[in-house]
């Protein structure tokens, strides 16, 4: 069976993947995706065991590999950004507000 473009629309999403799949409280959930890949990309750039990591974030081992398996229902976007700037100072949490998306036309 084949498919021609005509079968498809282009849908522009709003930038948060959980708002456009009409998720519950998208912007808190975005915020502590973005949290949690910081605190993973820190980690892999200091070369950190989940061990390490938690030891030098003051959590426990547990909490890393919550975060490390996107499994962030326990915790607070405050908790995140703490454990987050414990093992990258240089990590900053930014409220910025984003125009509306305009609807594609396809």
């Amino acid at each position: 069976m084949s498919t021609n473009e005509d079968d498809f629309e282009m849908v522009r999403g709003t930038g948060n993947v959980f708002r456009d799949l009409g998720l519950p409280n998208a912007d808190v959930e975005l915020a502590k995706a973005d949290l949690a890949a910081a605190i993973m990309r820190a980690q892999r750039e200091q070369n950190l065991t989940n061990a390490a990591a938690a030891k030098k974030a003051g959590v426990d081992v547990g909490d890393i590999s919550r975060i490390r398996n996107g499994d962030l229902d326990r915790f607070t976007i405050d908790r995140l950004t703490r454990i987050a700037r414990s093992l990258d100072p240089q990590v900053h949490l930014v409220i910025a507000r984003v125009p509306e998306p305009t609807p594609a036309h396809g």
